[in-house]
């Protein structure tokens, strides 16, 4: 394979990734988000998502962009060797939280299944990311994240942080200098009217956050935990 041909496969691995990431972290996946995702221009993503619906791999869905089969297939395989990437840069590295994504990125299109597979064996197979982030298993199928956000949260409503955005790394230092890390603990203490700031309490430290990254931080309340998706 010829090093173009590697640059095009890379590429739309990226793009079926982004569409992947934004249906489970920010639905709906439009075109404008996965333009933000990318870090390109609106027209840009929308040139590209047309030539990965010619070659089936996406599709529309009314409300923005949906994978095919083959879409997915190819999006779950590039996600799951990404996060798995994430764990080991994270636990056996000792990578801060915000670089780990933009390091590897760099390695889930070389990751060879064998490789994959020791990846995993070797972390004791994990089921989510450093952020929260559910790991695809082997068989294609993925946990969903909960539904509520620290900004569905009332006043006294407590709960445990379960995901954060993994691809933003500005996002992902601001979220962990108010402790809006994975598996802290929080409880709302006011929430300000006319769409004013959320001030909470994580793991014993008192903070307000604003409500567009509020609505970023996936809160496991205290309900059944997720079901498995396939």
């Amino acid at each position: 394979m010829s090093t173009h041909d590697i640059a095009k496969t890379e590429r739309t691995e990226m793009y079926l990734k982004a569409v992947f990431a934004l249906q489970h972290t920010a639905p709906p996946a439009t075109v404008s988000k996965v333009a933000e995702f990318m870090g390109v221009s609106v027209p840009s993503a929308s040139e590209m998502l047309k030539r990965l619906e010619q070659q089936g791999y996406v599709c529309g869905t009314g409300e923005g962009v949906g994978l095919t089969a083959a879409g997915r297939e190819v999006a779950v395989r590039v996600v799951r060797r990404l996060r798995l990437a994430e764990r080991l840069l994270t636990d056996v590295l000792g990578l801060e939280l915000e670089r780990v994504y933009e390091e590897a990125c760099k390695l889930e299109h070389v990751i060879s299944p064998e490789v994959e597979a020791r990846l995993e064996h070797v972390l004791g197979s994990p089921e989510r990311c450093p952020h929260g982030l559910p790991i695809p298993r082997p068989d294609g199928s993925v946990s969903p994240l909960p539904p509520e956000t620290l900004a569905d949260l009332e006043e006294g409503q407590t709960g445990v942080v379960w995901a954060i955005p993994e691809e933003d790394p500005q996002l992902v230092a601001y979220l962990r200098s108010l402790h809006l890390v994975p598996n802290a603990r929080v409880r709302v203490l006011e929430v300000a009217p006319f769409n004013g700031p959320i001030f909470f309490e994580a793991d014993g430290f008192r903070h307000a956050v604003g409500r567009e990254a509020a609505g970023r931080v996936r809160v496991h309340t205290e309900q059944a935990p997720p079901d498995r998706e396939g």
